[in-house]
């Protein structure tokens, strides 16, 4: 169970599902948008306004649609996304790393005893 945790919470399946849906409903905004945007183009079979506001509605629906849908990705999905990896992996401390820190105190002992090039 911890390694399914691990895979969870580390890696970036969350980040990728999220994308995903998200630019599934970006995907239908550009594509009501497309189509609302050439149904102003005037056309000798149809009538220029009654396409035109049809587009136009559609594209308002895909909008506060996707407002929604990334409000609720965001709440139920990001939101404790981001709190359990906080709580299961802690960022670590805020200064130097180990390893320099490690480096510098190499580098002091090496200076207190004269060792090579003092």
């Amino acid at each position: 169970m911890t390694g399914f945790k691990n895979f969870l919470l580390r890696g970036n399946l969350i980040e990728i599902a999220v994308a995903f849906i998200i630019a599934g409903a970006f995907g239908k905004v550009v594509t009501t948008f497309t189509e609302w945007l050439t149904g102003l183009m005037p056309d000798s079979t149809s009538s220029v306004f009654g396409t035109a506001a049809q587009s136009f509605g559609a594209f308002l629906n895909a909008v506060i649609a996707f407002v929604l849908l990334a409000a609720v990705v965001y709440f139920l999905i990001v939101v404790p996304y981001t709190k359990a990896k906080e709580r299961f992996f802690p960022a670590e401390e805020s200064g130097k790393p180990s390893d320099i820190a490690l480096l510098e105190e190499i580098r002091d002992l090496l200076s207190t005893r004269g060792g090579p090039g003092v």
